[in-house]
């Protein structure tokens, strides 16, 4: 399903994993937050899904001709049920999994509050069905489809131990034929409280007359990979650990996904839980061994249970793997890096003809930023990279007290921003901090400058019968250039941490100064850490003032 992708969009940041000219590769091959990845192969491409929570679009699809490059080119899901909050953090789309059956693309997703849900395409570019519950069920998590060979149809699940009160099982439900619903109750089939606790995020294949179970056990940041097989879907399965870290190796390493390549090589795509940074996504060797076991990674000591592997000999494709042109924007209006923290209003944004964005000021709901459902952000692209951006601000002169605001944020457990406010006075910039946000913690604000700002006066001529110029308001345009560098800072025994720094030119970039303090980014409930924007006002008002972000750089 090799096809062209007109247009321009984002670039992710897996070219750091190329080496040598398609000889080899290095690990992670996707430095961004994608987590629980699936991947399905639907003839020389590759296509993956992870989960993305609260934040929409939801249901990233990226495309890979190699498994080393990759490219998000669509969204699987543009809308999803209303919450009864703000922002619902850590809720919503868990752990996908993608199959491509009878010419559709299936996507399976768990959600812990509601039950399991399916959409599916004859394109992965789209349009998705709407989001069909297969299942409601409070607790169901990690769904994976499976159709066998004698037209039979599964469903194979976990469950949320913090809804259903039960962890560590693994469960199976018939499916109907065109997977729109079960047909029978979901029953335990494998219980991994002795041996394999916390197993969760099961994927079921065949293989000649096997049926395997992959699964990860132990928890994110410490466990390993298992893999139950039976000669019957319902067991009793036996189970192997086939990958676990090592000194000097990934931890985890967690959640992912087997897949053979047209050549007949065996791989297998799993995420690193890397604080901040986010669930990262790292590609491993797998073969099977004489005794129709797999290994996943090297197996220096030859102990039959493999490490992850830091660099390796690229997939074959990769050394015909070829540049594609990339899908434009995403489903509402914007380039595909782009996500809120919810479900978008049409009233938040608007796409500039010339690439930028403007967002419109709305209305802010306590808790600051950490419940700011307007915040406009994208993921860390790589461990080290630097953001550039134009910011024009123009308040809303009709807002009693004024007191509009709008700024340039790093999101997470805790925040922190540069940050122009509307103030009777004039426009003022701030550094905000919010240290704690997820806990409630006030933000504290540490002034910085008053911002140069120009009346602009919006009215109307019409000059055929020569009637005056009616001024309707006279706004104030303050613009700012914000540029933020984050550098990893080594911990001892541990991931490394995100330190941030931000800048600010009021001169379109002819002078800097630096924000004294930096920041240590940190990770959000089950995502990682975000850059991005917003506008808000502090009262409700029949029309907004506005943020524009032009001549963004990410480097």
């Amino acid at each position: 399903m090799n096809r062209m992708r007109m247009g321009l969009s984002v670039v992710l940041f897996c070219c750091l994993s190329w080496v040598a000219a398609g000889q080899r590769y290095t690990n992670p091959v996707l430095h961004s937050d994608y987590s629980d990845p699936d991947v399905c192969r639907v003839g020389e491409d590759y296509y993956m899904t992870a989960s993305s929570f609260n934040c929409m679009p939801g249901l990233p699809i990226l495309h890979s001709t190699d498994l080393v490059h990759w490219t998000l080119i669509a969204y699987a899901l543009q809308d999803y049920p209303a919450f009864d909050q703000p922002v619902a953090h850590g809720k919503g789309v868990w752990a996908p999994s993608i199959r491509y059956h009878e010419g559709w693309f299936y996507i399976f997703c768990g959600d812990p509050d509601r039950g399991i849900f399916m959409v599916r395409s004859r394109d992965p570019l789209g349009p998705w069905t709407k989001p069909v519950w297969v299942v409601e069920a409070k607790g169901f998590i990690d769904p994976c489809p499976f159709w066998d060979q004698d037209g039979s149809a599964w469903l194979v699940h976990g469950c949320a131990g913090s809804r259903a009160g039960l962890k560590s099982v693994l469960f199976l439900a018939p499916l109907n034929a065109d997977a729109s619903a079960v047909t029978g109750p979901s029953r335990i089939i494998y219980d991994g409280h002795m041996t394999q606790p916390t197993i969760e995020g099961p994927k079921v294949y065949k293989r000649g007359e096997w049926y395997y179970i992959f699964a990860p056990a132990g928890g994110v940041a410490t466990g390993w990979q298992s893999v139950l097989r039976a000669d019957s879907i319902v067991g009793p399965y036996e189970e192997r650990v086939v990958m676990a870290w090592a000194p000097g190796t990934v931890n985890g390493p967690h959640q992912g996904a087997w897949v053979s390549t047209p050549d007949g090589e065996d791989w297998f795509l799993h995420f690193q839980d890397k604080g901040a940074y986010g669930r990262i996504v790292h590609l491993q060797p797998m073969v099977w061994r004489a005794d129709d076991w797999p290994l996943i990674g090297e197996d220096p000591d030859g102990d039959g249970v493999g490490q992850p592997v830091a660099a390796w000999r690229a997939p074959s494709a990769a050394l015909k793997n070829n540049p594609e042109a990339l899908q434009p924007v995403g489903p509402y209006g914007l380039d595909l890096a782009w996500q809120y923290p919810a479900v978008p209003s049409p009233y938040w944004h608007q796409a500039l003809p010339d690439g930028g964005v403007r967002l419109y000021s709305v209305e802010q709901s306590a808790g600051g930023l950490w419940n700011c459902p307007n915040l406009l952000s994208q993921k860390f692209p790589s461990e080290a990279f630097t953001v550039e951006a134009t910011l024009s601000f123009m308040p809303n002169p009709q807002l009693e007290g004024h007191g509009e605001t709008a700024g340039f944020v790093v999101t997470g457990n805790s925040y922190a921003a540069l940050q122009l406010q509307d103030t009777p006075q004039g426009v003022q910039l701030s550094y905000v901090l919010c240290e704690k946000a997820s806990e409630g913690a006030p933000e504290e604000v540490f002034p910085l400058c008053d911002v140069p700002w120009d009346a602009v006066e919006i009215g109307h001529r019409h000059e055929s019968k020569n009637v005056p110029l009616v001024k309707y308001s006279s706004y104030r345009r303050a613009m700012v250039r914000v540029r933020l560098e984050v550098k990893p800072q080594e911990r001892a025994g541990n991931v490394p941490e995100p330190v941030c720094r931000f800048s600010y030119s009021v001169d379109g970039g002819k002078k800097w100064k630096r924000v004294p303090q930096s920041f240590i980014a940190r990770p959000e409930l089950w995502i990682g850490a975000k850059f991005g924007f917003y506008c808000n006002r502090p009262a409700r008002k029949n029309d907004a003032g506005w943020l524009e972000i032009q001549d963004l750089t990410i480097n």
